[in-house]
């Protein structure tokens, strides 16, 4: 079975955005040395035109193949006419209830039960299933969530969007690595104990 990863970035505070989600203050802590820890560790992460702007449009996938996205977080590249942001990866999955078509053949659109899809998805072979984002999908996948990977961000903002909106819950994890960058970035990556 692949696993579904939220690998996300956050501030200490735990928001992955601020309160319209707009996540673009985060951008100021991609230094050379975090951006080479990414495309080391996590190439497959870094969308399509960062992956030609850092000349890494060679490198091969490490740990996804597929990537699972809410609207919101598809909008911004959207908006920037990146109708297929991840077009290295295998698949993109775009969850969203207004969306009725894709914009681009290389995306899907998931208009209805998402956890139905995603343990779908795990049953594929590959390699694992990226959740990119944002709160509202994290917490429709709470129970699918097999592991996470935090990029916790050298910065406090007080309120904003949070890294899920499942509610309380108690989900116990097991940390399996931390990384920490001389910017102050710290990549933390837990397994869901079940």
């Amino acid at each position: 079975m692949r696993k579904l990863t939220y690998f996300i970035a956050t501030t200490v505070d735990g928001f992955i955005g601020a309160p319209d989600g707009d996540a673009d203050f985060l951008h100021a802590f991609l230094d050379p040395e975090f951006i080479g820890h990414l495309t080391a560790e996590y190439p497959e992460t870094i969308s399509s035109p960062g992956r030609r702007q850092l000349g890494i449009e060679d490198l091969a996938p490490k740990r996804f193949d597929t990537v699972l996205m809410g609207r919101r977080t598809y909008e911004p590249g959207l908006k920037a006419g990146v109708t297929s942001p991840y077009g290295h990866l295998r698949e993109q999955y775009v969850v969203s209830r207004s969306l009725t078509a894709a914009p681009d053949p290389a995306v899907t659109v998931i208009g209805g039960d998402v956890a139905a899809a995603v343990r779908g998805l795990k049953t594929r072979a590959g390699l694992g299933i990226w959740l990119c984002g944002g709160a509202d999908l994290a917490a429709q996948l709470a129970e699918e969530i097999d592991e996470y990977v935090v990029k916790t961000y050298p910065v406090a903002v007080g309120t904003g969007m949070p890294m899920s909106r499942a509610g309380f819950g108690v989900r116990p994890l097991e940390l399996t690595g931390c990384t920490a960058l001389g910017g102050g970035q710290v990549v933390t990556s837990y397994d869901v104990r079940r």
